[in-house]
């Protein structure tokens, strides 16, 4: 086998694979770093964020008859001098908050 065709096929294969990747990700809602990220914007605006957490794979939801993929996820922050947290839902496909919720101590 010639080195430079199998080179060639090799390098063709993963422009075809990145190129359907960037298509996909282009097509699809956002990614759970930037759903976690935009919900932690909503929430500092009110205090500094110590911590905060995402699970990377949708689940089902169910929200006033609707059904939705979600990723769930949640945010310590401190204000007001102690400790708050929160956990939230956001819509996979948009990254809309569904429900943000704080915990009590």
């Amino acid at each position: 086998m010639n080195w430079k065709t199998l080179l060639l096929g090799a390098a063709a294969g993963f422009a075809a694979g990145y190129a359907a990747k960037q298509k996909i990700d282009e097509t699809g809602g956002p990614s759970p770093e930037r759903v976690l990220e935009n919900v932690k914007a909503a929430v500092k605006k009110d205090g500094k964020i110590y911590g905060s957490w995402i699970v990377m794979k949708p689940e089902n939801y169910e929200k006033f008859n609707l059904d939705y993929q979600v990723y769930k996820g949640g945010i310590t922050r401190h204000a007001n001098g102690k400790r708050e947290q929160f956990e939230f839902v956001a819509d996979a496909s948009t990254g809309t908050i569904l429900e943000l919720t704080q915990k009590n101590d």
